[in-house]
């Protein structure tokens, strides 16, 4: 059965959607011998011989993991100054990636996975709604926070609505915060363009997927039940 090329190189756990298709036009593909540059090109995984930099493709098994990242470590697979790296918090003999971020001083869950095809539905926008505990310096006023639940307008970038409940109100307020989109640093520069930055950031769910009792550092397998929801999207 034939399927398109960056869906074949995806399952193959070399890359994600998007970065398959950069190989393909790099000329970095072949299918039989023939440098295949055409985006949308199929091949039958089963009969044909997929090659990328010159190495036949062969299906890896899936694995996909639940991982609470702590402060201090990046979403990343590799950092050129030698930081601890989310990829690091699993014992797998597969080449994982994060699917989605979180910044370098938040924590939470995420998603580790070597399934391209899954990694791009769970960072398409607007699939999944993520949930996050924030703390931040002092309580704003209400009309701010329907700023936020709004949408902002933060530079060139439009915001999406997201949801905000208030969870404790002290010195210093708590929200839970929950986002269909994946700006970079968006909760962060959300509350600090209201005046209140943040002082603490803990991503707790992705749809299905909470972080639960996971401790900072420790990972776990998705559940059947977690993937077949994932699969579904």
């Amino acid at each position: 059965m034939q399927e398109r090329l960056q869906k074949i190189i995806a399952a193959a756990g070399l890359a994600s959607r998007r970065g398959a298709e950069k190989l393909i036009l790099d000329g970095m593909v072949t299918v039989n011998g023939q440098v295949v540059r055409q985006l949308g090109s199929k091949a039958d995984p089963a009969r044909d011989f997929v090659k990328v930099g010159g190495k036949r493709l062969q299906a890896e098994p899936m694995a996909y993991f639940a991982v609470h990242k702590p402060q201090g470590v990046l979403s990343s697979v590799s950092d050129s100054k030698d930081r601890p790296v989310v990829t690091d918090l699993v014992r797998s003999s597969r080449r994982l990636y994060p699917a989605g971020r979180l910044d370098f001083n938040s924590e939470g869950l995420m998603i580790l996975t070597n399934d391209g095809e899954l990694t791009r539905r769970i960072t398409r926008a607007g699939r999944l709604e993520k949930l996050y505990r924030v703390k931040i310096q002092g309580i704003p006023e209400v009309r701010k926070l329907e700023m936020l639940r709004k949408g902002l307008q933060l530079g060139k970038q439009k915001l999406a609505p997201c949801r905000i409940r208030t969870l404790k109100k002290a010195r210093n307020a708590w929200f839970e915060v929950g986002l269909r989109q994946g700006k970079n640093r968006q909760i962060r520069r959300m509350f600090e363009r209201i005046g209140h930055p943040v002082m603490r950031l803990r991503r707790i769910s992705i749809g299905p997927v909470v972080l639960g009792n996971l401790k900072p550092g420790s990972a776990r397998p998705l559940t059947v039940k977690e993937l077949e929801f994932l699969k579904k999207l």
